[in-house]
């Protein structure tokens, strides 16, 4: 990536405008279009949103979206959908024991809703305050009790994959935990047993910097600093690790570049969140400085890999690996090309990324970091990634979800996925934009904690 370091994020106040300009129409066109029993609106084939019944992880991002929009707009009539959206269908998230998506569901729709209220933004009202809050505690407590525990003691949430699986996506989704223990909120286990969900924060935390990230420490022959795996297996009988692993990646050897942006973003939003935390509480875990250091390496070691493995514009490909990268010769030195004829680029992670770059650079006082956020955000909010089109249902285009299960429209004329969208990528782009603009403005640090 070639970062540009004269940018400012009011140099960007335009590219938002015209982010939240678009997203308005988006937004109401999905909703009045879209039935609920049709599942969880998760990617657009020809410009149109359709399921793909999986996990429904991204119903959430749907209604979050209207309530971010309102955030920025004042938009009355898309906080009446996201919050009425909300409440009507969302319940069922709330106690989904078989996924580790609590945080994108439930964190994006009661979470915005109670950051709203105590921001001042929309009118407090104590029902729908203490239903968010309730709504917020359940979550982060059934997403706690997904537990495995390993050959040393310590653990981490598993995927929807089973008990032997740990994502990388995960540590986004650790926010639904954070919330709930700031709400006071404790895993009630067997014989009543109190879990702490402070403790399986920082747990899971530290299994994933362990195993699902790599430090350039000669783990195997491909150890690259800020190479990140998107899932680790774990022999459930004596748990141990086995070996590194992919769902969504080309390879357990390569980086699957959403999944290192989920884990940028994942530890550096849980810095933010230790932050709020009185060193008491954090004394049983060696204190603020070791967890800081473990969670700030694996967010450093990941926002200089995707630096490095980015094209110009800050835009990656979809998977540092993938086979027809070879014949697109130095992509690292020009910028994006989503209509390529060998391997598609990913703006979802994108999205995710510059957020965590921004982050992290405010939190470290690195210009380094937050010059590369900035740089991602200014491409993103432009054509051919911001969609313009008013038939398009989605916001940003040129987002990969399953490259190697063939889930990715290929337009006519086109030899790969591109000209698409994707829930998570809107959403957070929308996220992103929302954080840029209270930068841009002065306003009130964007945070869930």
């Amino acid at each position: 990536m070639i970062m540009n370091m004269t940018l400012r994020p009011a140099d960007l106040r335009g590219k938002l405008d015209n982010v939240f300009g678009a997203a308005a129409a988006k937004i109401r066109a999905l909703h009045q279009t879209w039935g609920p029993s049709r599942g969880a609106p998760v990617f657009t084939v020809n410009g149109q949103y359709t399921a793909r019944g999986w996990t429904e992880w991204t119903q959430g991002f749907q209604f979050g979206m209207a309530l971010l929009q309102y955030d920025a707009t004042g938009d009355e009539q898309c906080l009446a959908t996201g919050r009425d959206a909300t409440l009507k269908y969302m319940a069922g998230h709330l106690t989904h024991t078989g996924v580790h998506d609590h945080g994108f569901n439930n964190v994006s729709t009661y979470g915005n809703m109670r950051r709203l209220m105590r921001e001042g933004k929309i009118e407090h009202d104590p029902w729908l305050g203490h239903f968010c809050d309730l709504a917020l505690k359940v979550s982060g407590a059934v997403q706690a009790s997904r537990w495995t525990t390993i050959h040393d003691g310590s653990g981490y949430i598993y995927s929807f994959n089973g008990p032997h699986s740990l994502f990388s996506d995960t540590i986004r989704s650790l926010r639904a935990l954070a919330v709930a223990h700031t709400l006071g909120q404790v895993l009630m286990g067997e014989n009543d047993r109190r879990i702490n969900l402070l403790d399986r924060i920082i747990q899971h935390s530290e299994t994933t910097a362990r195993y699902n990230v790599y430090y350039g420490d000669g783990r195997d022959a491909y150890d690259l600093p800020g190479r990140v795996v998107h899932e680790s297996i774990f022999n459930t009988n004596d748990g141990r690790y086995r070996c590194p692993s992919t769902q969504q990646g080309y390879s357990p050897f390569s980086t699957w570049t959403r999944g290192l942006a989920w884990i940028l973003l994942g530890y550096t939003e849980e810095l933010e969140f230790l932050d709020t935390l009185p060193d008491q509480a954090l004394a049983p875990y060696g204190g603020r400085a070791r967890v800081a250091e473990f969670m700030e390496r694996a967010a450093k070691v990941t926002a200089d890999f995707y630096i490095a493995n980015t094209a110009t514009d800050g835009i990656p490909y979809w998977d540092t690996g993938a086979p027809g990268l070879v014949r697109l010769g130095e992509i690292y030195s020009r910028p994006s090309e989503p209509y390529n004829a060998h391997e598609p680029v990913d703006s979802s992670a994108a999205a995710i990324a510059a957020q965590g770059l921004l982050r992290l650079g405010k939190r470290l006082g690195s210009e380094r970091y937050w010059q590369a956020g900035l740089t991602v955000a200014d491409t993103l909010f432009a054509e051919p990634y911001l969609s313009t089109d008013p038939k398009h249902q989605g916001l940003i285009l040129h987002a990969v979800y399953h490259r190697p299960n063939g889930w990715d429209h290929i337009p006519a004329g086109q030899k790969i996925p591109c000209g698409e969208s994707c829930m998570w990528g809107d959403y957070h782009a929308m996220e992103l934009a929302v954080y840029l603009q209270r930068e841009a403005t002065g306003g009130k640090y964007l945070t869930f904690f």
